[in-house]
């Protein structure tokens, strides 16, 4: 199969263009299904997203509520399960876990955490930049070692 063979299941899929201002045969000539006058009828009429026409829009009506600490550490997390699939004797580093896929690059700004959800069976070296103090104890207790980097 090529790109080109590619189409829409039956009766799903796309619909034809609109083709505006062909006639007035078509439905859609004269003013092209804008209507008469007004400023969506004008060429570059039209309010931006979220605007109600001058009311207070919906927003600016609702309270702000909360607060964002910008000096948050934003960490992908990992759960000892996880490292279940790796063989004995494996030093898990943050980049075999992106290599492995069980990790985004984006989500770990500031690292990689691991969280002791579930069991790890294998002994295995792992090295991230936080440990839960479960899984620490999980890891050592299967033999391994956690190591912060």
């Amino acid at each position: 199969m090529k790109l080109h063979d590619l189409r829409p299941n039956e009766g799903g899929g796309s619909k034809p263009k609109k083709r505006l201002g062909r006639g007035i045969g078509s439905g859609l000539g004269k003013t092209s299904g804008r209507g008469h006058k007004g400023q969506n009828a004008r060429s570059g009429g039209g309010v931006r997203p979220g605007f109600e026409g001058g009311q207070m829009p919906l927003f600016r009506r609702l309270p702000k509520r909360g607060f964002t600490n910008i000096f948050a550490k934003e960490y992908a997390i990992v759960n000892v399960e996880e490292l279940n699939r790796f063989p004995e004797d494996t030093v898990v580093t943050p980049e075999l876990l992106f290599r492995e896929g069980i990790v985004k690059r984006g989500k770990a700004k500031d690292g990689v955490k691991i969280l002791g959800d579930g069991e790890v069976t294998t002994r295995l070296t792992v090295q991230a930049q936080k440990f839960s103090k479960t899984a620490a104890e999980k890891i050592e207790a299967a033999g391994g070692k956690a190591e912060v980097i």
